[in-house]
């Protein structure tokens, strides 16, 4: 297998390895949404000559990473109500593409492809290996199977060469990075919305709060002071400051709010998961007139902790008080610092597992039903390099397969009506 150099023209090695005059396909980015591309592709129509071009050594590291190493491939999305909860940019979109292939041809898909699925509790669906091998050698075993060509250390600066040899083309890269944005490897003009990280945990210098590393709190809701943006989920204390699905949520729905704040910014914390402050207030009153000679700190609430319901009292100065000790000030100030606990974000953290990227290809220069470029004809996008990206629990996945899937069967579609004609 040949291995192109990195250059601006098309040397011999970036044409197809075919005979005759098949028609082809190159994609760029042999990544998840760059090989469910291609299978697809070969599947719908199995004349058209395949090859993916992949710049690192060997293709599918992201997803060998993924989930932990055993890659969270899908969701059930049986709790999601809205996709706009779970794909904070291009939910509508998918919403659409969804009703030709969706999270249940997603599972079928895998199922069918020698790779069975086990559904969590949380509605995340995982290889029943447990390991993101099952996805990666199903993946090379059909690319193999199909005569797909991959060619690794191959690293395509401009789309638009390709198609001296290339019928269509289609740029499945993963998320933009700002210095990819000098190369038009996305296709001459094409328009990129605002980048930023999305998915990411938050540091908060809080030497205090780091003692309580390790500590999750299942319900809790956290929120940025003067905005909409507000999560409830799991939310795990770090030596660094806060993580957990909460704060990875809340991260991907204000991507662009933190990013415009240089990642400092307020939070709030609502320990309790109770909405309403009122029943917070209540619930205490009753909890403290019933154990009225006990220390408060020896009392249980909200299912908190006892490490973290001391760290609470402490700030509220109500630690080592007998609960008839308690007057209504002390009362207000718990119930204040158990639903509305001010902390301050310095910086997010850099962790490679838990980086997407918010903004991408505009959405509004894409053909709603096949994701090929309005600027240049046979240009197609697909997974995260569209402005898509989703919280975490395997909706970056889904998006992936789907977009992936509608990109494949536009291209078979076109050349099925073309041949017919």
């Amino acid at each position: 297998m040949p291995t192109p150099s990195t250059t601006h023209s098309v040397p011999s090695s970036l044409a197809p390895s075919m005979e005759g005059k098949a028609r082809s396909l190159a994609i760029i980015g042999g990544g998840a949404a760059g090989f469910f591309l291609a299978i697809n592709a070969k599947e719908l129509l199995p004349s058209l000559h395949v090859t993916i071009f992949e710049q690192q050594d060997r293709p599918l590291k992201k997803v060998e990473i993924s989930g932990g190493g055993r890659c969270n491939c899908t969701n059930t999305f049986a709790q999601v109500t809205d996709l706009g909860q779970v794909y904070p940019r291009g939910s509508k979109l998918l919403k659409r593409l969804f009703k030709q292939f969706g999270p249940k041809d997603a599972y079928r898909w895998f199922e069918e492809h020698g790779v069975p699925l086990v559904v969590q509790s949380d509605e995340c669906i995982f290889p029943e290996a447990q390991d993101s091998h099952a996805i990666i050698d199903c993946f090379l075993y059909e690319a193999r199977r199909h005569s797909i060509e991959v060619k690794t250390r191959a690293k395509v600066t401009d789309a638009e060469i390709l198609f001296d040899h290339y019928d269509y083309v289609a740029v499945t890269t993963g998320g933009i990075s700002r210095s990819s944005l000098l190369t038009p490897t996305y296709g001459r003009n094409t328009p990129i919305t605002p980048l930023a990280p999305s998915l990411f945990t938050f540091n908060i210098k809080d030497e205090t709060l780091h003692e309580l590393m390790g500590t999750v709190v299942e319900h809790a809701i956290v929120s940025i002071p003067s905005t909409k943006f507000r999560v409830q989920d799991p939310l795990l204390i770090t030596h660094w400051g806060m993580s957990g699905p909460a704060v990875l949520k809340l991260s991907s729905h204000a991507a662009t709010h933190l990013a415009a704040n240089n990642y400092r910014s307020p939070i709030l914390v609502n320990w309790t998961g109770e909405t309403n402050a009122d029943t917070v207030l209540s619930h205490l009153t009753d909890l403290l007139a019933a154990s009225s000679g006990k220390l408060i700190d020896n009392i249980h609430a909200f299912h908190l902790q006892s490490r973290l319901w001391i760290y609470l009292l402490n700030k509220s100065q109500l630690q080592g008080r007998r609960c008839r000790e308690i007057g209504k000030k002390g009362l207000n100030r718990l119930v204040n610092i158990l639903t509305n606990d001010l902390y301050h974000i310095d910086s997010r953290c850099q962790y490679k597992e838990e980086f997407v990227t918010c903004g991408g290809v505009d959405l509004s220069s894409v053909d709603k039903a096949t994701l090929e470029s309005k600027l240049r004809p046979g240009l197609f996008f697909a997974g995260e390099v569209l402005d898509i990206d989703g919280v975490t629990g395997g909706f970056n996945f889904q998006a992936a397969w789907t977009t992936a899937y509608a990109v494949a069967k536009a291209i078979a579609d076109r050349e099925i009506i073309n041949h017919s004609e």
